[in-house]
């Protein structure tokens, strides 16, 4: 079995993500100010635990 890089990134938000949002909620880009005010917030919204834990029970048999 092959081993993976315990340090690979899974999923990630990048600026053009963000300015995607911007644009269809708000109909304009954010600033740069304005993306550095939210950062933080969208990583503390985002409920990691339960996106893996439900993967895992949608994708993977219990035996």
């Amino acid at each position: 079995m092959e081993t993976l890089n315990n340090e690979k990134i899974i999923y990630s938000l990048c600026i053009e993500d963000i300015q995607t949002v911007a644009e269809q909620e708000i109909e304009r880009k954010l600033t740069n100010k304005e993306i550095e005010e939210i950062q933080d917030t969208i990583a503390e919204k985002i409920d990691w635990y339960e996106a893996i834990a439900h993967s895992i029970s949608e994708k993977i048999p219990i035996k």
